[in-house]
Formats: C-alpha cells, structure tokens, sequence
C-alpha cells in the first residue's frame, strides 16, 4: 500500500494492476493532472475539476479507478438533488404499504435503507473512487451539506437506532477506514461557495491541443485500424471548425471521435480532408453539431 491506503500511485498511462497494455484505459493525463491526482490520494481532499465541454472531467475517475485496480461509485447530480440522497434513502412509501399489510419488517427501516454513492464509498471498508459529477447543477445550498461528510469521511443515518441496526448488521455511524478518491466536476453554471472551495484541490483541464487530440484519437480507434493520415487530417480539419469561433457550441473529443468513426467506416478518402478548404466542404460536418443554428450556419455556407 502506498500513502493513505490506495495499492498504487496513479501514473495516468491506463495501465490497470494486472500491467497488460492491451487493458489500457482510453485515458490520456498530463503530468500535472497525474501530480494532482496523487496529491489528493494524499491529502484525503477532493479534487475539483473544471474544464470545457469534452475535456475529459467526467471520465478522469473511471481512469483512476481503472488504474489502480478500485470500485468506483458514481453520483451524478441533478437540479433537485440533495446532499442526503448521496448519503443514504429510506423507501418509506413501501415501509407504509408493508406496514398496511401487517408485514413485521415494517416495524423496523434497516429493511427500506438503501446506501447512495457517496455512503457506499464512506462505508465499504476498502480504497474506491467517487464521482460526483457536475456538482453546479444542484441548489447552492448543496455544496455546503456536504462539508461535514467531505471533511471527516464520516455520516450518520439520524432516523436509525442502535440497537436496532446492530441487530440487523448495521451501523448508526460510518467512519471510512480509507478515504475515498472524490473527484467532482463542474461546468461552472455556478458559483461554489468559498468554504466548499477550501476543502478541496483544484485542477482545470484544457481542450486537448492537436497532439493530445492524434493521441486521444489513435487510443480509441486501435480496433479499428484508423490510417494515420486520416487521423492527422481530420484534426487537423477539426482544428479548424473549433477556430473559427462562430458557432453556438463548439465540438468536442465525443463529436470527434464519432466523427472520425464514420469517416474510416464510410472510406472517406484522406484527399477530402484538406485544412484549406472550406468549413462547409468538410464531409459529414453534420456530426460535429449540437444546435440547430450551427447546422444551418454551415448549410448557408456551402449554399453560398
């Protein structure tokens, strides 16, 4: 075990514990993702991540957890999430119907607890990673509730007694032996309060630049046998799209490699993929959009 429990220190080369490449993670990290990663391992403290759309915030905890050989439990929030809903729930809507029905499980609520991410992760005994993805989506509030879960890696279920939960197997509180990896992402819809902030390291990723992207492109397409002048044009083409700054919504890594997946399944031929040409001319340019006016932008062009 190295510092704070995890069995390895995170490398960022997708290589998982049984070190076969050929189960490498699709996964490219710098080194100063990779420094910070380790750092949080550390430290305990979780890990901010911002970025642009497609930067890879979201899959950075699936590499981790990958890498060192670890569960990974996901928490993806939504606008009405609560901090609690992480934590654990209570089916109380079928303890009423069991109760209606003279079940006797009814008498107690261990029967309807259900753990969610964040308390699977507290209460598994064993190194894991969490995701908390796109925490700004929530109520400002939010950030907040979790203060006291994310600096003592600790929770109690107020509504359960003692007694009754050592009868049944379970704890009233939970300590985690070894702190979980959280990584939590955000796409800054909104501010996080300042006390949330101090609890946690940050790290912002970059839109991949042309090198980056023939990497990330040439790690996802090893199956399928990509020629490398198609990968190296159509970033190149690519490049171009994201320059020239008048769309609504730029494309991103998911839009390319989708992209880049037709054109070598449709034989499109490299010769068609010239950095001089025009934005319009670029064949099945249709994926690399999300909204509407950016289609008919491209549509006016080669209409012109």
């Amino acid at each position: 075990m190295t510092e704070n429990g995890f069995p390895s220190r995170f490398s960022g080369d997708g290589i998982g514990p049984a070190g076969s490449a050929q189960h490498r993670y699709p996964y490219l990290a710098n080194e100063r993702l990779v420094k910070v990663v380790n750092m949080a391992m550390v430290l305990g403290r979780p890990l901010l991540v911002k970025g642009p759309p497609g930067c890879g915030k979201t899959e950075l905890a699936s590499a981790v957890s990958h890498e060192l050989g670890i569960p990974k439990y996901d928490w993806y929030v939504k606008s009405t999430s609560q901090a609690k809903d992480g934590l654990y729930s209570i089916d109380a809507l079928r303890r009423l119907q069991d109760a209606q029905t003279n079940n006797p499980q009814a008498q107690s609520i261990v029967p309807y607890l259900r753990f969610g991410p964040l308390g699977e992760a507290l209460q598994c005994g064993k190194p894991a990673v969490l995701l908390i993805d796109e925490i700004d989506k929530a109520d400002i509030d939010f950030p907040n509730d979790l203060l006291r879960e994310l600096d003592q890696m600790a929770f109690t279920i107020e509504e359960l007694d003692e007694a009754d939960a050592a009868a049944q197997g379970f704890a009233r509180s939970y300590q985690a032996t070894v702190p979980p990896i959280v990584i939590i992402t955000s796409n800054d819809e909104k501010e996080l309060p300042n006390a949330f902030l101090r609890r946690c390291l940050f790290h912002y990723i970059d839109f991949p630049d042309a090198d980056q992207l023939t990497q990330i492109l040439e790690t996802h397409t090893q199956q399928l046998d990509v020629a490398q002048g198609l990968i190296r044009s159509a970033v190149a083409c690519f490049e171009k799209i994201r320059d020239a700054g008048q769309f609504r919504k730029e494309p991103g890594t998911s839009e390319l490699l989708d992209w880049v997946h037709i054109l070598h399944h449709w034989d499109v031929p490299v010769e068609e993929l010239r950095a001089d040409q025009h934005l319009s001319s670029i064949p099945h340019f249709e994926l690399l959009f999300k909204h509407q006016a950016d289609l008919q932008s491209m549509q006016r062009d080669r209409d012109a």
